[in-house]
């Protein structure tokens, strides 16, 4: 699942919290930082649709979030860890 987290609380002390939250689920195996409309995006892996609505229970009692929305990868395109770092001119 890719899970975009949008919060009303851009201070140190939510930043602390949130990062020690999303520390504590073994799930969330990727979090960034976003610009733009979204504040976070987690890659959250979970078992089935069963385990997810678990997860974003206990998530959401942990943290305070103004919108949290979901979606699943239908297909994996394309995964690299290649960096492009050829010619950077």
């Amino acid at each position: 699942m890719f899970v975009m987290v949008k919060t009303d609380k851009h201070n140190q002390a939510w930043l602390n919290a949130f990062q020690e939250t999303v520390k504590d689920f073994p799930e969330i195996v990727e979090v960034n930082r976003l610009a733009g409309e979204y504040d976070y995006l987690l890659k959250v892996i979970t078992r089935n649709n069963q385990s997810y609505d678990a997860f974003y229970k206990r998530l959401i009692a942990r943290i305070e979030l103004s919108n949290v929305t979901s979606c699943f990868s239908m297909e994996q395109v394309k995964k690299t860890n290649e960096l492009p770092l050829g010619d950077l001119s």
